[in-house]
């Protein structure tokens, strides 16, 4: 299923490419208008193989503790082993033969992958972290001819004590951004999003969801880039003004250990669970400090710890085992 270009666009990867260096430098100067400390820009290479990409991180702001706003441009070969780990979850991507063998060919298929992928952690246990994350990846067969494409991504909050105007806000300009070409979008990937974050060994979701999506090749790809773009441009009104409340509540050092401790659940989803986490690991020459980027700098784990019933720390628990329905 080939990405089309005609005479008046660039092919999608580029387009795609260009977005995502677009959307870098807006989130960043948002996210800097609400702290004192700036991004600082970290270039980096593939070596041998194709491509790199540009991490902007921030950390021990007046805000935000660690955070990072990381685009990657990448290509090469994706090795046989690298295309059977992804196929169960990408169906259309296929593992070339050699027509004289009937078997694998060694270099397994030609891909393209670029992305812009966020994690924001902020120091206030009344803010919450944010993620977001929008991907394009193709693939060529050994002779050239195009083998196959999709979008992905989504973007998701993940609160420390939940302020149920914020889950519904931020809900909210999601499901306008996906309203404008599809009122089936958000639905869909809002439920997505809710099982994709689930962290199955404790039986919570990492947060209050968001919207999720992969593999999606269903509509033309130049309506899909749109998608991606309007949904990109969700992002700074959905979350910038719950900072803005949040930054300076008072907290005590309960509360702040909560947050410790809800920041372990997310050490545990990214590192066991997250798609993207586990493709960048496995990519030849991925960058492993900008995979890693969305790990918090500090994290919690306590022996059997159960927050006290009816307390606002047992409220966010139940909102992560009982997904709800927050867009207005």
């Amino acid at each position: 299923m080939p990405a089309p270009t005609d005479s008046t666009h660039l092919p999608i990867r580029e387009q795609m490419e260009a977005l995502i260096r677009r959307k870098q430098k807006e989130i960043t100067e948002g996210l800097e208008s609400v702290d004192t400390v700036k991004f600082h820009a970290d270039e980096w290479e593939r070596g041998n193989d194709g491509g790199g990409g540009r991490s902007m991180v921030i950390s021990q702001g007046s805000t935000f503790e660690k955070g990072g706003v990381n685009i990657s441009v990448v290509y090469g070969n994706l090795t046989p082993g690298g295309v059977v780990a992804m196929k169960n979850d990408h169906a259309d991507l296929e593992l070339p033969t050699d027509p004289s063998t009937g078997l694998p060919v060694a270099e397994g298929v030609k891909f393209f992958a670029c992305g812009l992928s966020m994690v924001i952690h902020p120091f206030n246990p009344h803010c919450p972290t944010t993620h977001l994350n929008y991907r394009y990846f193709e693939t060529w067969n050994p002779d050239g001819t195009p083998q196959t494409w999709w979008f992905g991504g989504g973007a998701d909050l993940t609160p420390s004590y939940l302020y149920e105007e914020d889950a519904e806000h931020f809900h909210t300009l999601h499901k306008q951004a996906l309203d404008k070409h599809d009122k089936t979008l958000y639905p869909k990937w809002k439920k997505w999003a809710d099982e994709y974050y689930l962290i199955k060994h404790r039986g919570e979701t990492r947060g209050i969801g968001g919207t999720f999506f992969d593999d999606y090749n269903e509509k033309d790809p130049q309506e899909i880039l749109k998608i991606v773009e309007d949904s990109f441009d969700a992002f700074l009104p959905s979350y910038l003004p719950i900072i803005k409340k949040r930054k300076d509540m008072p907290y005590t050092p309960e509360e702040k250990e909560w947050q410790l401790i809800r920041r372990g659940r997310y050490v545990e989803y990214n590192l066991i669970y997250d798609r993207g986490t586990q493709f960048g690991l496995r990519t030849p020459g991925s960058r492993v400090e900008s995979i890693l980027m969305s790990l918090p700098e500090h994290a919690s784990w306590l022996y059997n710890h159960h927050p006290a019933p009816g307390s606002r720390e047992a409220k966010l628990l139940e909102a992560t085992t009982k997904p709800r329905e927050w867009a207005k």
